[in-house]
Parts: structure tokens; sequence; C-alpha cells
């Protein structure tokens, strides 16, 4: 009979899930914004910073799933069991209001698309594509609602695609990628800073250690380990292929948006991109319709994969932290609070569309909050995965310790470089 976390007798599609939905989540509309901001601005010069954010990604992400794993707990329901309310809370505050002003933007973002691919109410589609989104999560139970997302992140694959229908001179591309091409101005280090903000974001934390203990409450088999210590090995061995796998797949994606807007955009003198749909645009004139085809698609794909990841993180967070009854599993009548922070978190994030607020400040604000809040709940992580009391005998080894704590202090130097470059364009 197969272990409960068995990663050699399943099919290789079967051993991923948190990992590669929370790794595709990560290249949502609004990270494509931001990709394509960077590569039109600066070229192949920020590729390196994709190198660099990969195994830091693994190592926080690997150490939230371990949390979930582990204790049969989401992050927030863990926090609140080893730290004063008040700094949990408000950490949880911050997450909510820059995942919902994240959903806000990823909506508008994929009517936009929509509009540009066949014409029509931008805003109309905005809230269709939420009102899909939200249903998807409050009907269908979490055990079929996952594979539906795994499927989602095939369409990440458009954003591969597009470079293989333009001329890249790879050997620039190449450069750029392993050696670091430093500018000594404000607009490059906010550049780097909102490339490790969209890589290493809080929401992204909280929905890979949730998605551990839906798996655990979806099975008849596995356990949390701290109560089943013969069903680790294969847990944590599953765990490093899910997580890394998922985190190559977000990066890799997030190199070639970047290398895209580089190539078609950059070289080509526009530099100011404020929009995901204003890059697939732009992109029509110089590399054809189909690569803009191509791009436009991959913005209203990986919207309906992020969005419904950004609010699931959100209710997940809130509820843990009330400590009231959460998951997709669960019926709506018996996670009344769960459910109400989804959907509502997804109404106002539809909402901030019909406002006049501007989308592209809102984003800025959006980062600013991310970053205030990434640092102590990155800390939190890797002090709760180094308790005895809550992870038993699965405390984190020597190597995630340091990847965790090197993670943690680059997210630290990036909140003071966005602090200290705020306002500053140059």
């Amino acid at each position: 009979m197969p272990k409960p976390d068995s990663t050699s007798s399943d099919p290789w599609w079967k051993r991923l899930g948190g990992g590669l939905v929370t790794g595709a989540a990560d290249d949502d509309p609004s990270g494509v914004a931001t990709y394509s901001q960077v590569g039109a601005q600066f070229g192949y010069a920020t590729l390196w910073t994709l190198v660099l954010a990969l195994p830091l990604m693994i190592g926080i992400q690997m150490v939230s799933a371990r949390i979930g794993r582990v204790t049969g707990r989401g992050l927030a329901d863990n926090m609140m069991r080893n730290f004063p309310k008040g700094l949990v809370w408000s950490i949880t505050v911050l997450l909510v209001v820059a995942n919902v002003i994240n959903i806000g933007a990823d909506l508008g973002a994929m009517g936009a698309a929509v509009n540009l691919l066949i014409g029509g109410p931008t805003l109309l589609y905005a809230c269709i594509l939420a009102v899909v989104s939200t249903a998807l999560q409050v009907y269908v139970p979490f055990s079929r609602y996952s594979p539906i997302l795994k499927f989602l992140a095939l369409s990440l694959l458009t954003y591969v695609a597009t470079v293989f229908v333009i001329k890249v001179p790879w050997a620039e591309a190449t450069k750029g990628t392993f050696i670091p091409a430093f500018q000594t101005t404000a607009a490059y280090a906010t550049a780097i800073v909102a490339i490790l903000g969209t890589t290493i974001s809080p929401y992204l934390f909280s929905w890979q250690a949730a998605q551990e203990v839906e798996e655990i409450r979806d099975s008849d088999e596995r356990e949390p380990l701290k109560h089943a210590d013969e069903q680790a090995p294969d847990a944590f061995k599953r765990i490093a292929i899910d997580t890394s796998v998922g985190m190559v797949v977000s990066n890799v994606v997030a190199f070639f948006i970047i290398l895209t807007a580089a190539v078609v955009l950059h070289a080509h003198g526009k530099t100011d991109i404020q929009s995901s749909s204003e890059a697939a645009e732009a992109l029509k004139p110089v590399a054809g319709k189909f690569a803009f085809a191509l791009f436009s698609m991959g913005i209203v794909g990986t919207g309906m994969l992020a969005v419904p990841v950004l609010a699931g993180a959100t209710a997940f967070t809130v509820a843990g932290t009330m400590r009231a009854a959460y998951g997709l599993e669960h019926k709506p009548a018996d996670a009344k609070l769960f459910y109400g922070v989804l959907v509502g978190s997804m109404l106002v994030g539809a909402l901030l569309n019909l406002t006049p607020i501007d989308p592209i400040k809102a984003l800025f604000w959006s980062a600013v909050v991310n970053g205030i809040c990434a640092v102590p709940m990155m800390v939190a992580i890797m002090i709760i995965a180094n308790r005895p009391k809550t992870m038993g005998n699965h405390g984190i080894g020597r190597g995630l310790k340091i990847l965790g704590w090197i993670a943690t202090f680059v997210m630290l130097v990036a909140a003071v470089v966005m602090f200290a470059t705020m306002g500053k364009g140059s």
C-alpha cells in the first residue's frame, strides 16, 4: 500500500500540489505588470535578481509548508498560539489590505485583457470573472477544486511560448542573468525591490501552509506529522519536490516575461509600461498579433489562478487569527467566517475597479504594505519552525534555517531600500 505522501508510486503530476499552485499564483497579472515594467525600463539588467530569489523562495515556502504539514494548522493559527495577539492582528490587517488591493488590480487587468482580445466592457468582464472565481471556491470542494488550480497553472506556458515567437539575443540575456549589472539610481533600486517583493510575498506563505492543512483534512491516511512521525520522510520529500518545482516554474515564467519586455519593448525605446494589459498591447505592433494574443490569454489564465489564491490566503489568515473554522473542504454553513472573508475580499476587490482610485498607485501602496508585512511574518515563521513545542520532533534542519533567515534578511534590506527610495525616481 502506498504511503500517504508517496513520491515514488504516484504519477509525477499527482506529486505536485500546493507548491506548484503557489508558484504559479506568484505570476499573477500584477506580477506580470511588475516584470513587464522592469523589463521595459531596464532591459536585461534585472534578470540576475531571479537567480538570487529562487533559492530564497524555495527556502521560506518550504518552511511554511512544513509548518502546515507538521501541525495540521495554518500559519495565522500557529502564530496566535506562539505570539502576542496584537502582533498577529497587525500582520493580519496588513496582509488583508495588500491582498484586497491585489485582487482588485488583478481583476481589472483580467477584464482589460479580455477587452483587448475580443472587445467589449472591461468592468463587466472583471465582475464576471470575479463571480466565476468566487463560485468555484465556495461551491466546489477542495478535492475537486485543487486539480482545477493545477490545470490553470498551464496558462503560464503562454509566457514561455511568447519568447519563441520573437528573436532573442541570447548572449545579452545570459549575461544579464548571471552577471549583475548594478545601477546606482533610485529607480533601479526600486525595480530590484519590486521584483523581490513580487516573488516573495506574504500571501504565498499563508496559502502553501494552508494547502498542506487541506491535504491532511482531505485524506483518510494523512495526519499532522507531530502525531505521525512515520509519515515524515515521505511528506518532507514530497514537499521538497513540490515546492522546488513550483518556485522554479514561477521564476522561469518571471524570467520570460522580463525577457519579452526587454526584447520587444526596451530594445525599441518603449520603457514606460504601467500595466500588464498595456504590455500586451505594446507587443502587437512589434512582435505581432500572435505574441500579443498569447500574452493577453496568459493574463486571464494566471489571474483565474492567482485571484482565488489571494482571496483564499486572506480567508485562511483572518479565520486562523480568530481561531474560527477554516478551509475549502468545509461547507459554507460550517465555516461562515472563512467563506464570508473569502467572498468579501473578492467583492471589495471587484468594487475597487468602480472607484476613481488609480490602480497603479494602489498597487504601489500594496507593495509598500507587503514590504511592511513580509519581514515580521517571515521572522514569525522561522521562530515557529524551530519551536519543539509546536513542531515536535520535526523542526527544520540547518540548510532550511540558513535559507529562511537569509530570505528574511534580504526582505528586510529590500524594505529599508524601498522606504529610503520612496518618492525618488532616478
